[in-house]
């Protein structure tokens, strides 16, 4: 193991007075050894996570058709939060990312409770991963019990991140690039096969008509946009990994500024371009959906050979590749709130390769213990853990939003030069934004089937009060104590 050492400030150039709490990449000892290709595969494939492959077929059963619109809205949603978030990495790309802006707009005790809900959540999301990663493996490979499978997977990809940030950035390349071009490959194919024009496709090439001919758009009704909007919202979390990982690249305003005008098209293609094509090849309603998968059972409908092993595969990638960024993601929040004295002071170090060595350990040592939970109390400890970081993401787009607000200004006053990305229609957009998230909010308390939404924001609202509670207590002991340091100097 490497000594655990902080080396002096690289000669690369940092910004030299940020308009925001967290230092530059080089100051803090990480290295920038994330290449341009590397930032560019993570934002593309940052916003494809496994629940677009596992969980769309409940959101088409629920909400029909009309699932578009739930991941049209949705989608916005995320445009607009990352362009905020992007306004404010391109002006001080920093590896605590929202954690750091909402420490310097909202006060401390904001950085440091959505900081560790962030990484709770990300905690929570590797057990859940291993385990799906597991299950897929075991079903290749039956010798092999899932447990040993879970406990290989965590093991290699830790290794992948201790070594260094550029093998992270490497084996997330291959595995977003994996994805995206599972994805594109199926919109093609898809496409072709709707208009008939695929050759030996099996499907009737019925164009767009099942988009009404089943019930009409919304069989359910208008409502159903909203329950879909709370079954597919969670899987665009994972879009603002690339302003944390920014921060270790060659150019983090740069790959910044660039990923936050890519998002629309990001969205648009892989999520609804893909939805579209599941929902014209075949009826909302076709049993298969449920019983296969969305995506299995449109490959299916075409006469795609072995169409569910090759989702699969499809499947274990996306899950491999969510886990490396959740490792890397939750070890660099962890890093930041170290440097900022809301963690211990070991994970604020790096190795000599640049790796916050405690931080990444820690987070995969609460991983470990998480899947533990997953396999010994599946339906009640970590039922409550998954409830319980249910509604974080939102809560994290609510900061974010929050954060925007009062960092415009800020970046105005101390370097209005750095404001290259800008919100849209500020203020009036950020506020809309706020509104639209606090409706999706409110709305999953009318969702009270078990694991629903309900439990999840009570529950997750619960943890953010004992978060947000240590926080003003450390805070308040902390004045106390420097006020005393300054009596007893006197």
């Amino acid at each position: 193991m490497s000594k655990m050492t902080t080396p002096p400030p690289s000669p690369v150039a940092a910004p030299p007075a940020p308009p925001g709490h967290g230092q530059s990449p080089q100051q803090s000892g990480l290295q920038s050894g994330l290449k341009n290709r590397h930032l560019s595969m993570i934002a593309v494939g940052g916003v494809i996570g496994a629940g677009l492959f596992v969980g769309s077929a409940s959101g088409i059963t629920a909400a029909g058709p009309g699932i578009l619109l739930s991941y049209a809205l949705v989608g916005a949603l995320v445009v607009f939060v990352m362009r905020m978030l992007g306004e404010m990495a391109a002006a001080n790309p920093t590896s605590g990312s929202f954690s750091a802006y909402a420490d310097r707009a909202l006060g401390r005790w904001a950085g440091f409770s959505i900081g560790w809900l962030y990484w709770f959540f990300w905690v929570v999301v590797l057990a859940v991963e291993a385990t799906a990663g597991a299950a897929i493996l075991t079903s290749w490979v039956p010798a092999v019990p899932q447990w040993a499978w879970a406990l290989i997977v965590m093991v290699v990809l830790t290794a992948t991140n201790l070594a260094s940030v550029a093998s992270f950035g490497e084996f997330e390349f291959w595995f977003a690039g994996i994805k995206v071009v599972a994805i594109a490959a199926f919109i093609v194919i898809g496409g072709l096969a709707i208009f008939g024009v695929l050759p030996g496709s099996d499907n009737a090439a019925t164009g767009f008509a099942n988009l009404t001919s089943h019930g009409g758009f919304l069989p359910h009704g208008p409502s159903a946009i909203l329950t879909g909007v709370l079954m597919v919202v969670f899987s665009f979390m994972g879009s603002e990994i690339v302003t944390l990982a920014a921060g270790e690249s060659e150019d983090p305003q740069r790959a910044v500024t660039k990923a936050t005008k890519s998002v629309i098209w990001r969205v648009g293609i892989f999520y609804l371009g893909s939805i579209l094509v599941v929902v014209s090849l075949l009826p909302w309603n076709d049993p298969s959906i449920t019983k296969k998968g969305s995506y299995v059972a449109a490959l299916d409908t075409i006469g795609i050979p072995h169409a569910g092993q090759i989702m699969n595969v499809i499947v274990l990638t996306a899950v491999l590749s969510c886990l490396n960024s959740g490792l890397y993601t939750a070890s660099r929040m962890a890093f930041s709130l170290g440097q900022r004295g809301d963690a211990p002071k070991a994970f604020a170090r790096t190795n000599s390769r640049g790796v916050p060595q405690a931080a990444i350990l820690a987070s995969v040592l609460f991983g470990f213990i998480a899947v533990g939970f997953n396999y010994v109390w599946p339906t009640t400890v970590f039922q409550f853990l998954l409830n319980s970081s249910g509604a974080v993401a939102l809560f994290v787009w609510l900061v974010i939003c929050f954060s925007q607000l009062r960092m415009r200004g800020i970046i105005l006053r101390e370097n209005p030069d750095k404001l290259v990305v800008r919100m849209w229609l500020f203020p009036y957009l950020t506020w809309a934004t706020i509104a639209m998230i606090s409706f999706v909010l409110v709305y999953m308390l009318t969702d009270d089937s078990e694991g629903g939404g309900r439990i999840q924001v009570v529950l997750s609202v619960l943890l953010a009060i004992v978060v947000v509670a240590v926080s003003l207590v450390r805070e308040r002991l902390g004045r106390g104590a420097s006020e005393k340091e300054a009596v007893t100097s006197r």
